[in-house]
């Protein structure tokens, strides 16, 4: 086993290893599976009504009396956009007319950010860990998620992000290469085209602010895990790899894809929800790669892939679904969510050895 470092502990966790929350992917299954073979388990609510989020933290809760990261998107509403995405429109209707689904409906705004109903589930379940995508909350709102004692991570993907959520507070902060599968967590209007692999962004992020580092972006075994703490890491944050747990909600199909990924399967794309986020390759990106400009603003752009998204959901067919994958997919294993922790743990252990 390890050894254990000030993160760890504060995080009541054995081994540094958390989970990534994953919205739409995350189960409590998943969670609590890794929580209780001693890694940090997480659930991706940014996207769920208040309603949902209760149940899920209810439900981890049934099965696991271990650390729990509750994790929360802090986007700008888009306000009305009814009117938008006229283009993309456009460019839909051919596959809303392949698949026999009308018109393109107007956008619409799926879910909203976080607020004041989420801070008081929070207040009433406690989590042990309380993240953030894009950004944090109001400052008030910040302050009374911390007063409930939960520890609170936030995502950088460049320094000066780094830098701000260290003088907003944060107590460890979350290092997003740009590797990693989902959205990027950027809130700085950086040009994602310019924001650094994990391994150029991580000991920058660490020689410029004073508080843990948590490194995400193609960390999948034990080799990378061992390097990502060689260069400052206090702990690591895995999303692919997870996914192919049977723990993990995701679409046959995507379970499918992942199995079959190669190192340039993926891309980064705003066309399923607006927002900068890598997915393999499907037929959807690569026909519209041209497109991206022309994404209805984030959230809403996803009203407008949902409708093909379930009729590729029940055909069992990818070529639209949002197949969330970083670039190391290839690396991972299909094991359950507990045997995984306890592999990551056992190979790290020997590659670190391999360096004293």
């Amino acid at each position: 086993m390890w050894p254990t470092n000030p993160l760890t502990e504060r995080l009541g966790i054995d081994v540094p290893i958390i989970q990534a929350p994953m919205a739409g992917a995350s189960t409590p299954e998943l969670s609590a599976a890794v929580s209780n073979a001693g890694g940090l388990g997480s659930l991706g609510l940014g996207t769920s009504t208040l309603d949902i989020v209760d149940n899920q933290l209810s439900e981890h809760h049934k099965i696991s009396n271990r650390a729990l990261n509750a994790n929360f998107f802090c986007h700008e509403e888009p306000g009305d956009v009814s009117n938008s995405a006229k283009e993309m429109r456009s460019h839909l209707q051919p596959w809303f007319d392949e698949k026999g689904l009308g018109p393109v409906p107007p956008p619409s705004v799926p879910y909203g950010t976080f607020g004041d109903g989420h801070v008081d589930l929070i207040r009433r379940h406690r989590p042990k860990v309380v993240s953030f995508h894009f950004g944090l909350p109001a400052q008030d709102q910040l302050d009374t998620v911390r007063d409930s004692g939960a520890v609170i991570l936030s995502s950088a993907t460049t320094v000066a992000e780094a830098r701000w959520l260290e003088q907003r507070g944060v107590d460890a902060i979350i290092a997003q290469g740009t590797e990693a599968g989902g959205h990027r967590g950027t809130f700085q209007g950086a040009d994602i085209t310019m924001q650094p692999g994990l391994f150029a962004l991580l000991p920058q992020v660490c020689a410029a602010v004073s508080i843990p580092v948590i490194a995400a972006g193609g960390v999948v075994d034990g080799r990378t895990i061992a390097a990502a703490m060689m260069l400052g890491a206090h702990a690591v944050q895995i999303g692919t790899a997870f996914l192919r747990c049977p723990e993990a909600g995701i679409h046959a199909a995507h379970r499918a894809a992942l199995a079959q990924a190669s190192d340039d399967g993926s891309r980064l794309t705003r066309l399923f929800t607006g927002k900068p986020a890598r997915s393999l390759r499907n037929r959807l990106l690569d026909d519209h790669a041209g497109a991206e400009a022309d994404a209805a603003p984030y959230p809403s752009q996803l009203s407008l892939i949902a409708p093909l998204r379930r009729a590729a959901s029940e055909e069992n067919v990818s070529d639209v679904l949002a197949l969330w994958s970083g670039q190391s997919a290839a690396l991972t294993r299909e094991m359950p969510a507990a045997q995984l922790v306890r592999v990551l743990a056992e190979e790290t252990g020997q590659h670190l050895k391999s360096f004293a």
